[in-house]
């Protein structure tokens, strides 16, 4: 052995360096992307049954900012998803090699009033961002169904099975006949390409959270298919107030009044 290779035997070993944790989003912006997992039911504490929708929120980094005296209004961005790096055009490398991230799939900005305390590089997790019993908005785009016709598309009812009538049994009907202006007026709902639209469902509750995993649970359904985005954010409509069960008040009950001596029966009269 020579002496080179005893003295890099001898020479300490050193641990290799870990990266420093991304601080986390001031709590208070209370919005995140996610991802739609799927259906199920869960029981609440009252034990009753909810068919809930669960989303994967987060976790998400905070991309970029946009102040008013650069870009004329406050917003912050982030990013959710993972994506190749052969498949990211060279602006959006440039964003993730200054914050020495991996790539990721979706850019969202947020509307915000107030971007003090947020920086780029954070992190949006769900715990202690959302609670249970809170309302959401969430919005994502619709399933789609190719061409669809006028009942599967509008609900229409369709025409008669009867009087030799066999092949206009889905048709749509009229469309504008003896109209005066002599034309089918914009608007008029015929068959035509149905879903893949961006819809918005508001004041949406949560039933259950599981931080650990980054679960949502939402009562109800959520726009789109399985594995399809979705933007949440906390909802801006009027919400009820928790119930809170009220107990006996102590107070002072009002004295009970005596009641009046009967007075004796007069005698009878002989």
């Amino acid at each position: 052995m020579t002496e080179e290779n005893k003295n890099a035997g001898e020479q300490p070993q050193t641990a290799p360096e870990t990266k420093a944790q991304p601080a986390e989003m001031p709590l208070g912006l209370k919005f995140l992307i996610g991802r739609k997992l799927g259906m199920t039911q869960v029981f609440d504490a009252a034990g009753e049954l909810f068919a809930v929708s669960v989303v994967q929120a987060g976790p998400c980094r905070v991309m970029y900012t946009r102040t008013p005296e650069k870009d004329g209004y406050k917003a912050v961005c982030l990013g959710f998803g993972h994506m190749t790096e052969k498949n990211v055009n060279a602006a959006r490398m440039g964003i993730f090699k200054k914050l020495d991230m991996k790539p990721v799939r979706k850019f969202k900005e947020f509307r915000v009033s107030d971007l003090s305390g947020v920086m780029e590089g954070q992190v949006a997790n769900l715990a202690a961002r959302f609670a249970e019993g809170e309302y959401l908005d969430l919005q994502s785009v619709s399933k789609g169904h190719g061409f669809a016709g006028g009942m599967k598309r509008y609900n229409f009812r369709g025409g008669p099975a009867s009087h030799g009538a066999s092949d206009r049994e889905r048709a749509p009907g009229s469309i504008g006949s003896r109209r005066s202006l002599g034309r089918v007026l914009p608007g008029q709902r015929m068959a035509g390409h149905m879903g893949v639209e961006t819809v918005s469902m508001q004041k949406i509750k949560i039933i259950k959270i599981i931080p650990e995993e980054n679960m949502l649970l939402v009562n109800g359904s959520v726009p789109g298919a399985a594995g399809s985005l979705v933007y949440i954010t906390k909802t801006n409509k009027k919400t009820p107030k928790p119930m809170v069960a009220k107990g006996k008040t102590k107070g002072k009950q009002a004295p009970v009044k005596a009641a009046a001596p009967k007075k004796a029966a007069a005698p009878a009269k002989k």
